[in-house]
This record gives structure tokens, sequence and C-alpha cells, in this order.
């Protein structure tokens, strides 16, 4: 319907010298994208009709009470306008000035003034100086030149009225034809929003921020022919109106009305992830703060097929309208795979309803929201092992972020952790701190731990000798992140987390007639502190000690941690972070009873000389640095290896040349042996 303004002159208005300044600023710097001015008309169309909704729940004497109750949008892209119709609560004389005249209420001063104070301490327009003023219908200035306003109010003797503006020093008021109830709002859009004359561009926005909105959002739109019938150039255009808003908001229903397919459809709409999400969380909540939340886990880390690192967070709705996309404050960095919306009609805003002023309501809410995570993923472990196997491999990095970060975290995620372990019968054999716990020895009071790079390698290190020897389950620790959970997480129900390269591991001594059987075959006393002698010499202060092992069964020698150093774990997190970082100079324990530590302690009681020597125990010290993942430089040992290989090659060499002269001589090997180590030189 086309309304007209009746004959009596229209009455001119000045805006106050305070609204002026205002509307300067929401034009020009308040609002950072001017699709929302669409956004907010729809809004204010949608809280007239609820209000008119409310109205009419007491009172049936309004005007056309069967009217639809929706929203009309009509773009003209020749005339370069916008036409925005509703059949809400409309507005009198009275009413539309001091709702359109008067910004806030009479409330522009005190904004102005606010910041002002914000502009003297260098704050510039800030969301908690302008929180409290609604000013939405204004941010239609940014692409109009010129806005009418007509309106009739619910009121049966109520007359129409007319508002006009080009938001700048004036605006006029004056009667208006209007048979119907509610309120129409036509923009003539600037030059520079032209393309806001378009349908693509309209549906595009409401698709964005208004999809959810109560009421049907009609846009008359082209009529396009059907079958077999064809457009004849010739004939006059039809045109019909059509709903755009998919209206219902799911997350606002009971569980029991939303099917499967429903959720995976919002889901595919959400995050344009064919795959199904490994967990759906549908809550809400009236106290502390009233909340609606659907959230999804999907089942892949790389499901998005575009999108930037920083493009996580949650949509956050304000009563189904978007106010803000990849909101972030409402889950903790650590849960950013998490993908879902959530609407609160208690969040406060600011004046421009783009963002979220900082509230304790906030905070309520995402503690409200970690909890339900946690105690999702939690039954799902516990009922869907697979599906929680699926999900610990893709995600269970975020959870290991969590500990290291938030310590709050803790409580909620820790038996959540999944870890390979020396019964591990693979890399995928995964247990829980509680299945560990539940498994530990009677006379054991500690968590026992060791990190390396992969499975594979720490399943063959020196420090767990001990513990295979004596049934006692140690967890492998081969992800990066490990180092950085361990931080924040010391203990697991009172049983302290111990390294087993830490050298105060109170574990029990050899039993006394096992040691005292290999007693023999290990080096005498004076043997090997000449040995232990030579290793300190060698090595020099890249070792804090060098002692005998008391653990050590099978390898020659390992490193573990001085009582007093900075913790492994400390060392490792610098190396990963690319700081100034140094080999930490560690104790070095050798076994006496090994073979190869024998081997050089013969050679240094026979030849103390011996060239060879020095190099072994080099060797040996890179060896386990490269076994406890901190070498500097692994290629620096391939001289050292070649030397060590020559020399092992003319031995062998050497002792066939022998038995080659005694075939030829026939003399009896055991006759013919030499001493085919190399000439000693002294160093």
């Amino acid at each position: 319907m086309t309304e007209t303004v009746k004959d009596a002159a229209p009455e001119q208005i000045e805006f106050r010298a305070e609204i002026r300044q205002l509307l300067d600023i929401i034009i020009h710097s308040l609002y950072s994208n001017r699709d929302i001015f669409l956004r907010e008309l729809i809004s204010n169309a949608s809280d007239a009709i609820n209000r008119l909704k409310f109205e009419m729940l007491t009172n049936r004497n309004v005007l056309d009470p069967d009217a639809e109750l929706g929203i009309w949008i009509e773009v003209d892209e020749e005339a370069n306008t916008i036409v925005i119709r509703d059949t809400g609560i409309g507005m009198t004389h009275d009413e539309i000035v001091q709702s359109l005249g008067t910004i806030a209420h009479s409330g522009a001063k005190q904004f102005m003034q606010a910041m002002e104070e914000a502009g003297k301490k260098g704050q510039g327009v800030t969301a908690d100086v302008i929180g409290q003023f609604g000013v939405g219908f204004y941010s239609v200035f940014m692409v109009a030149d010129e806005v009418s306003v007509t309106s009739r109010s619910y009121k049966p003797d109520a007359d129409a009225v007319v508002w006009t503006s080009t938001g700048q020093g004036t605006y006029t008021v004056g009667s208006a034809e209007k048979s119907e109830r509610g309120t129409t709002i036509e923009i003539k859009l600037n030059d520079e929003s032209q393309e806001f004359a378009k349908n693509y561009k309209i549906r595009q926005i409401i698709k964005t921020h208004s999809d959810f909105v109560d009421f049907p959002i009609y846009i008359k739109e082209e009529k396009r022919p059907t079958g077999d019938e064809e457009q004849d150039a010739d004939q006059e255009k039809e045109f019909e109106w059509n709903q755009i808003n998919e209206q219902t908001a799911i997350w606002r229903q009971s569980i029991r009305e939303v099917d499967d397919e429903k959720y995976q459809s919002f889901y595919r709409q959400l995050t344009m992830d064919f795959g199904e999400p490994l967990l759906r969380i549908h809550t809400s909540a009236d106290a502390p703060v009233q909340f609606y939340a659907l959230l999804f886990v999907p089942s892949k880390k790389d499901y998005r097929l575009f999108g930037a690192k920083e493009d996580y967070g949650l949509k956050l709705y304000a009563r189904k309208v978007l106010i803000q996309e990849n909101f972030k404050e409402l889950l903790p960095q650590y849960l950013r795979f998490v993908e879902g919306v959530v609407d609160s009609e208690d969040i406060p805003l600011n004046v421009s309803r783009e963002m979220v002023q900082k509230s304790a309501l906030i905070d309520k809410i995402k503690k409200t929201l970690v909890r339900r995570v946690a105690s999702q993923l939690e039954e799902m472990a516990s009922d869907r092992p697979d599906d929680y196997r699926t999900f610990w491999k893709e995600f269970g990095s975020f959870i290991k972020e969590g500990l290291a970060s938030d310590p709050d975290s803790k409580s909620k995620f820790t038996d959540l952790l999944r870890f390979q372990s020396s019964q591990s019968k693979d890399a995928d054999d995964l247990i829980s701190l509680k299945e560990y716990a539940d498994r530990m020895k009677s006379s054991q009071s500690e968590i026992y731990y060791i990190i390396g790079d992969d499975f594979n390698t720490v399943s063959r290190s020196p420090h767990l000798e001990y513990f295979k020897k004596h049934d006692i389950e140690v967890l492998y620790l081969t992800d990066p992140l490990d180092s950085f959970m361990l931080i924040g997480l010391t203990e697991y129900n009172g049983k302290t987390l111990k390294n087993v390269d830490d050298s105060n591991l109170d574990l029990p001594e050899e039993e006394t007639a096992e040691a005292e059987t290999k007693a023999d075959e290990k080096i005498s006393g004076d043997a090997f502190e000449a040995l232990v002698s030579r290793f300190k010499e060698v090595l020099g202060d890249r070792v804090e000690d060098v002692r005998e092992s008391k653990l050590l069964t099978d390898s020659p020698a390992r490193l573990v941690n001085p009582p007093d150093a900075m913790n492994a774990n400390m060392h490792r997190v610098q190396r990963l972070l690319g700081k100034d970082y140094s080999v930490p100079k560690k104790i070095m324990e050798i076994n006496r009873g090994n073979t190869m530590i024998q081997s050089i302690s013969t050679r240094l009681s026979t030849n103390s000389g011996d060239a060879l020597i020095n190099p072994l125990i080099e060797q040996l010290f890179e060896n386990e640095l490269v076994a406890e993942g901190i070498h500097p430089n692994p290629a620096d040992m391939l001289p050292r290896i070649q030397e060590l290989m020559q020399a092992a090659a003319q031995v062998g060499r050497e002792k066939a040349e022998a038995k080659v002269e005694a075939k030829e001589n026939d003399v009896a090997p055991a006759e013919a042996e030499v001493e085919t180590e190399p000439e000693a030189s002294e160093e």
C-alpha cells in the first residue's frame, strides 16, 4: 500500500545540538558494518510486533486484530529505494517524536558527556561508554539520503503520522493517510549504497543476521515461470511475496521437538561440514543467567575447507538476532573446536549491538558451557569408546592445551586424558589416568611417565629397564604438548606424577641375592673408579656428574636430571618454543655390568692412552642425548661414528689376516693369535 501525506503542512523540527553531534558519530564512526542497518530495522519491527502480541493478551480493541503479523520488504533498483513494512504496534504523533526525534529518551546529552570523558582518558568510543544508549534506528543514515517513517498506532482512534529526515539538522512530522496498523519505512539510498537495492543483497543480510526472527519476513520478487511456461518479452512482469527467513530457531525448541535430521541439517548450515558431528549438546538455563545453546563437536579437526586459524568462536544471538559471529568469549580458547550458537536476552550489548559489553553474565554462561562440554565428553568416553578414540585423535591436543593454560580446567578435563603406556600393545592402545591408578601396585605411591618423540623410540629407552623388570607401568608422553600439559598437571588423586629420568626416584633396591650373584660380573671397585674419572675428564662440564647406575640392567648408560635442576619438561618447552636453549647438564649413570662399559674399562686398564677410549665415551654420551631427544645436532656425530667404524673394520681385517697366515703356516689358530688392537697413542 502507498501512504500519502495529508494536505496540512508538516511540522519542521530541529534536532537538538547534541543529537546532531550524535547522529554524525552514528553515521560515520559507530558501526563497522553497513549491513547492520537492515538488521536493526528488522529487529525494531519484530519488537513492535511482539509489543502488539503482548497488548492483545489483555486488549482486543485494537486496529486490524486479524491482520497477519509479519514484515514485508520491497526494493526498487531503478528508484534506488527500500521499503520495509510491519504490522506491529505502530506509533502516534507523540510517540514518533519521542522515539525518532529524541535519541534514547533524552539520553543523548549524557551519552555525549560520557564520550567526552572517555576521550579525555584516551579511550575513544568504547563499549562501556555507549552500551546503555539504544540508537539502532539511526544506523539507516549510513546508507540513506532520506528516510520516511509512516506509522499508525494500534489504537483505533489514532491518526496516522509521517516522520521524515535526511539525518542532518532537522526532521518533519505531519499527518498521513494509512489505513492499516503498523509502520512503513521508506529509504532513499545514497549513491554509495546502491547494492542494497538488490534482492540478493537483502536475502544475504537476512540469512546472516535475522534468519530466526519470530515472524515471517517476506521479500517482493519477480515471479518465475513454472513448468512449460515461457516469459514473453513484452509481457508485464508479475511479482510475488516470498518468505526468506527460517523463523524457527531450533536451539530454542525442546529437545523432544527436534529430530536427528533437523539437527544434521542445522549443523551443515552452520559449519558447511557434510560429515556427522561426534557430539551434540542442546541445553538451556534460566539461572543465574537465561540462555539457550546448541553446540557441536565435529568429527575431524580439519573439517573447514576454508577459514583462517582465528576463524573460531560461537555465533552469539540476542532474541534470535545474530549479534556477532565467531564470538570467542563464551568458551575458552582450548575449546575452539566446538561449533554452535548461544542465544540470550540477558547479555548487555553496546550501542551499535555489534559488540558485547564486558559483563559477569558472560563468565557465568561460559562456566556453564564448559561444564556441559566436559560432562558430555565424559559420557561419550564411557558409552561410546570408539567415538571417543576418534575425538581424542583429532582434538586431544586441545584438552592438553587447556590443562597447561587454565588451572580451572584440571578438575573437569583430567579424566579425559589418554596416553600410551609400557603395557600398550601398540601406539593406538591408550589408557586414562584412572585406569593407570586402578592398575597400580599396592606398594606404588607415584605415577611414572617418560617423555619422548614417538612410541617406538620411547619403548626402547634405558629408563624403562627397571620398570619393565618389576612390572611397573609407565605412561608414554610422546606429544609435544605433553611437556606444556605437565606444567599444570603435577598430580592425580593425590599421587604425584614422576618422570622416570628423575634422579630422586624412590625405588626399591635390587634383591640382595640377585645383586650378589651379579657382583662377580661387574667391574672391580678400583677399575670402576678409574673409568668414572675418565668419563668426567672427557665430558667435562657437559655433565653434572658421572656415577654408577642402580637401576640399569642391560643398557650401558643413561642420563638423569640432577636433584636441583630445572624441570626436564621446562627444558623441552623452551626447546619447542625456540627460546634460548642449551643442552641441560645431566648426571650420566653407567652400568658397570654392561659388556661395552667393561670393554672400555679393560682398554683403560690395559692402556690409558688408547686412542679409542675418548671417542667411545663421547659417542656413548651423545647416544643418550639422541635417546632423550635433546641432541642439538645429531649430524655432528657422523665423523666420530665413521672413526669408530673404521677402527672396528681394521680390527676385523687384522684378525682375518692372522687366520689366513696361520692356515698357510699350518699353525693352530690359538698359537697364531696376536694383538690386533691399533697402536696406542698418547693424547
